[in-house]
């Protein structure tokens, strides 16, 4: 159902849990209400008002309003994963490195395989964002979703969570005009769209706020027609303005979230 703030109230099973979540009309998880808890958990503090609103018909008693509880330590020393299910070691552009391991693709051809500047994208980013591992922040690669989408890379660090989405742009201009993204001569694609639902479903995962970015690798120049709201467009050569970021989460939380982040089994159930 929806409420007069705009936001729709869905009931989901989660963990063998009934859950009332409370999303935009474009999907996005902005809380859910925890009945057996009573507990109201906000994903982001900033539509608090409109979120209890929608929620007012279903809360019953006192209820407790607040960001979600993350795992105690207890609960994170039975996370002992096997090797294939941790995702800690993947590499900037691990599943395109499997692909074209798998299926090289002819030797000679015309033009450049897409993968591999996909592929060039993702290393390039992903060795930047490796860097700030020395600042307190911690990164995963190819981090796989149901139906064989996956997240580029996610970051976790002292200024929150972010999800980023590369595109590999060489000498190419870039024009922004949300959602649509056109890279030099090629035709335009809604790819704000995709690093939005990205980062949503890191959000549904990790019960967390996770902030949307897309990554531009190495392009001549990136113009907007109009800046897009929420999802953060960087250069390769601007990610570390992300590591100067702070004041979101604790040393301990970011740890926790990464042990959380690192089982491919979270993301399983998306």
């Amino acid at each position: 159902m929806s409420g007069t703030s705009g936001l729709r109230v869905i009931p989901a099973w989660r963990h063998g849990q009934e859950r009332l979540y409370v999303c935009r009309t474009d999907g996005r998880n902005l809380a859910w209400y925890d009945r057996e808890a009573a507990r109201v958990n906000l994903l982001s503090d900033d539509r608090r008002d409109d979120v209890l609103e929608a929620l007012a018909p279903f809360l019953t008693g006192q209820v407790t309003v607040g960001p979600p509880p993350l795992p105690t330590s207890a609960e994170l020393a039975r996370l002992s994963l096997h090797p294939d299910d941790d995702l800690a070691p993947n590499r900037p552009g691990e599943a395109l490195l499997v692909a074209l391991d798998r299926d090289p693709g002819p030797a000679h051809r015309l033009r450049a395989d897409p993968r591999r500047q996909a592929l060039t994208a993702e290393q390039t980013v992903g060795e930047a964002l490796d860097r700030m591992d020395a600042a307190g922040w911690h990164a995963l690669h190819s981090v796989p979703l149901p139906g064989g989408d996956r997240v580029h890379h996610l970051l976790i660090g002292p200024g929150g969570l972010f999800a980023v989405h590369t595109l590999y742009a060489r000498k190419q201009r870039v024009r922004i005009a949300d959602p649509m993204v056109t890279p030099g001569r090629r035709e335009p694609r809604p790819l704000l769209r995709r690093v939005r639902a990205d980062a949503a479903r890191a959000s549904h995962a990790l019960t967390a706020e996770v902030r949307p970015v897309l990554a531009v690798v190495q392009p001549s120049a990136v113009t907007f027609t109009l800046r897009p709201p929420e999802v953060r467009v960087l250069t390769d050569a601007d990610l570390g303005a992300l590591a100067r970021l702070g004041g979101v989460l604790k040393p301990a939380d970011v740890e926790t979230l990464h042990a959380m982040a690192r089982d491919r089994g979270v993301w399983a159930g998306l």
